[in-house]
């Protein structure tokens, strides 16, 4: 194999480790407090592409650590029937995901300084618990996802974070607009992490990570992924009364019938390519979801 090759191939596995379907969930939360900013008249360039930066980076670390946690606690074997992990299948070695791991949360509080020097303390302190309980998802001696908080980490700094915190670097000042929007956005992106951990939960039972959906059962989890995935749009309308918003902000609601046909599928299938395909479907429909919203926002 030419060195141009083997070039290629360490560059197709470092993306395979982003896990490129999930940024998107860096990607809405900025898009949504952003246009709840612009709607505000308080939107600001500079400050929305470092928050979108500094999100991304968060979301790679995070990758990046679960990735190589996983591998090293034993809950990435070869009988997983997700996509390939790049650690577990031997693309990259544990020493050089330790180093990527550490290096992408070093940029990320690299592009934090900035922000901080805009925003002040507050972002010094949600960017510090960010990088602390992206390494404590699946690393260290409690590791979240390994005790069912997993979820609970990725509505609070993937939604509620995300969204409140993209719209104060630019207005300064904490909205109750923004608080609300981030609500659906935080459902919707607990939904894939949701689908993840169904799908792996056999092998999360035997590796001892208690995620919740282990801890739930297939038919409760089936049950709390057909909540996350509906009450968004529900909320759209506590939206509406509350903020006196126009009618504009129920837009999501074209996506409604695509959301409850994978509430159908996770209930009927439990299959690893149809679990995997649903994954990638969560992910979109958040990514669809999230920017019909931010216009839905600004219309």
């Amino acid at each position: 194999m030419t060195d141009t090759n083997l070039r290629m191939n360490k560059l197709q596995a470092w993306i395979l480790a982003t896990r490129p379907p999930t940024l998107t969930a860096a990607l809405v939360p900025v898009a949504v407090g952003t246009a709840v900013a612009l709607a505000d008249g308080a939107a600001r360039a500079m400050p929305a592409l470092a928050a979108l930066v500094g999100a991304l980076l968060i979301q790679i670390g995070t990758n990046f650590a679960n990735d190589l946690f996983d591998f090293e606690k034993g809950a990435d074997t070869e009988e997983r029937i997700g996509p390939t992990r790049a650690v577990q299948s031997g693309l990259i070695s544990p020493q050089a995901m330790r180093r990527a791991t550490l290096l992408t949360f070093a940029a990320a509080m690299l592009v934090g300084l900035y922000l901080i020097s805009i925003a002040g303390w507050p972002i010094l302190v949600v960017g510090i618990l960010s990088i602390v309980c992206g390494l404590a998802y699946t690393g260290g001696p409690w590791p979240l996802g390994y005790h069912g908080l997993g979820d609970l980490f990725v509505f609070v700094f993937f939604g509620v974070v995300a969204v409140v915190g993209t719209y104060f670097v630019q207005a300064l000042q904490v909205s109750r607009y923004a608080l609300l929007a981030s609500i659906p956005v935080g459902f919707l992106v607990t939904a894939i992490i949701v689908v993840n951990n169904f799908r792996d939960s056999d092998t999360d039972r035997v590796a001892g990570k208690r995620t919740l959906a282990v801890r739930l059962g297939r038919t409760n989890t089936r049950v709390y992924y057909a909540l996350l995935m509906t009450l968004p749009y529900v909320i759209l309308t506590w939206i509406w009364h509350s903020e006196s918003t126009s009618l504009a902000i129920f837009t999501p609601w074209l996506s409604l019938p695509w959301a409850l046909a994978l509430v159908r599928r996770l209930a009927t299938h439990t299959d690893g390519p149809t679990l995997n395909a649903t994954l990638r479907s969560t992910a979109k429909l958040h990514a669809l979801f999230g920017l019909l919203f931010a216009l839905g926002i600004l219309l």
